[in-house]
C-alpha cells in the first residue's frame, strides 16, 4: 500500500499554523508529513516562510506516530553538510526515529541569501560532497573529509537516533539518480515518471522507496479553486532548470506572467471531487511511487482540507 503524505508548506503558512496542520494531519489519518525547506515564497502572494527546522523540533514534539520529512533541504550554500547531518540527528531523536532526510541541490530564490548561487557544475560537485559527509556523520562515524568545497577537520554526532536517520535524495535526470542510487536511502521526484524509478534501480535503489508529491486544491468552489491555483502554483510548471536559477519572488512572477489558469489547473485537481484527486495520486502509483505527499494550495482551506482528506479522499487512496 502507498503511503499517503501531507506537506507542510512553510512558503503558505506560518509556523504555529504548521504545527497546528501537523498535529490535525497525523489525526486525519496520513502516514508522512511532508515539509518544505525555503528562505523565499516562490511568490509574494504565498506570504511566508518561516525557519523549517523550529517547525520540525515543535512538530517532532507535538505528535506520536506520523513520519516526518524534509522535502527538500539543501546542504550546500545556505547550510554546511555537517550541520544538516546535526539537523537530522537532533530531529531523529526528537521524533524517535520517525524522520527522514530529504537532500535536494536547491535553488537560487533560497539560497543567494547567504553570497552567490554556484554554476550548476559546481553545485552538482558540492552536492556529491555534501552527501559524502552527511552519510558517514548520520552512520555514527568520527568523520574527517578534504574536497574540493568542503573542509572537515573532525566532526561526530553525539545525539543521534538509534536506527541511523535514513536519507533520500532528489532527482531528475541520469547523474541525479546515479548518485541517489549510491548514496542514498530513497529516491525524491516531483513527477510521475517511472524512467526515473527505472534509473534509480540501476544505480543501486533497487528496492529502496520512492516519494513524490502531488499537488491539489480541495473546496466547494471549484472555480474558486482553479483561482487559489493560478494565483499560488502558477510558476510550478517553468521546470526546474528555470526554478533553481531564479532569485527572487518577483522573478517567479514575471516567469510565469503568461501562464493561463486553465494552464495550471490542468495539472493540479481542483474542488471537491474525489474521483479527480484520486486519478491525479494514481499516476504516482502506476509510476511505481511507494509514498506521495499531497500539498493542499492556498493557506486558507487547511483545515476544511484535513476533515475532508480524512473522511472522503484517504479511504479512497487507501484502495489503491
Amino acid at each position: 500500500m502507498v503511503a499517503v503524505g501531507y506537506t507542510l508548506l512553510c512558503e503558505q503558512s506560518g509556523p504555529t499554523e504548521l504545527i497546528d496542520y501537523a498535529v490535525r494531519a497525523e489525526e486525519a489519518g496520513f502516514d508522512q508529513l511532508l515539509i518544505s525547506d525555503h528562505y523565499n515564497p516562490w511568490l509574494t502572494e504565498q506570504g511566508h516562510c518561516p525557519y523549517t527546522w523550529s517547525v520540525l523540533g515543535a512538530v517532532a514534539h507535538a505528535t506520536g506516530r506520523i513520519e516526518l520529512m524534509t522535502y527538500s533541504t539543501c546542504p550546500i550554500r545556505r547550510y554546511h553538510p555537517a550541520v544538516v547531518a546535526q539537523k537530522a540527528a537532533t530531529i531523529g531523536v526528537i521524533s524517535q526515529g520517525r524522520f527522514t532526510l530529504g537532500l535536494g541541490a536547491g535553488e537560487n530564490l533560497n539560497e543567494h541569501v547567504v553570497g552567490a548561487w554556484p554554476h550548476v557544475a559546481q553545485r552538482h560537485e558540492m552536492f556529491e560532497e555534501a552527501v559524502q559527509i552527511i552519510r558517514p556523520l548520520l552512520d555514527g562515524e568520527v568523520l574527517s573529509f578534504s574536497g574540493n568545497h568542503y573542509e572537515v577537520p573532525e566532526a561526530y554526532l553525539w545525539d543521534r537516533p538509534e536506527r541511523p536517520v535514513p536519507m533520500a535524495m532528489a532527482a531528475s535526470g541520469p547523474e541525479s539518480c546515479r548518485l541517489a542510487g549510491e548514496y542514498a536511502d530513497g529516491l525524491i521526484a516531483v513527477q510521475p515518471e517511472p524512467r526515473l524509478g527505472e534509473m534509480f534501480d540501476r544505480a543501486g535503489g533497487a528496492g529502496k522507496p520512492r516519494y513524490g508529491q502531488l499537488a491539489v486544491c480541495y473546496g466547494t468552489d471549484e472555480a474558486h479553486c482553479r483561482q487559489v491555483v493560478y494565483d499560488q502554483w502558477r510558476w510550478f510548471g517553468l521546470g526546474w532548470k528555470v526554478m533553481a536559477e531564479l532569485p527572487e519572488p518577483h522573478s517567479f512572477a514575471a516567469a510565469s506572467q503568461f501562464v493561463r489558469e486553465e494552464d495550471v489547473a490542468a495539472s493540479v485537481p481542483c474542488g471537491p471531487d474525489v474521483d479527480a484527486h484520486v486519478a491525479a495520486f494514481k499516476k504516482f502509483v502506476d509510476a511505481g511511487f511507494t509514498h506521495v505527499g499531497l500539498v493542499q494550495v492556498g493557506n486558507g482551506g487547511q483545515r476544511e482540507f484535513l476533515d475532508w482528506a480524512g473522511r472522503e479522499l484517504l479511504p479512497r487512496l487507501r484502495r489503491l
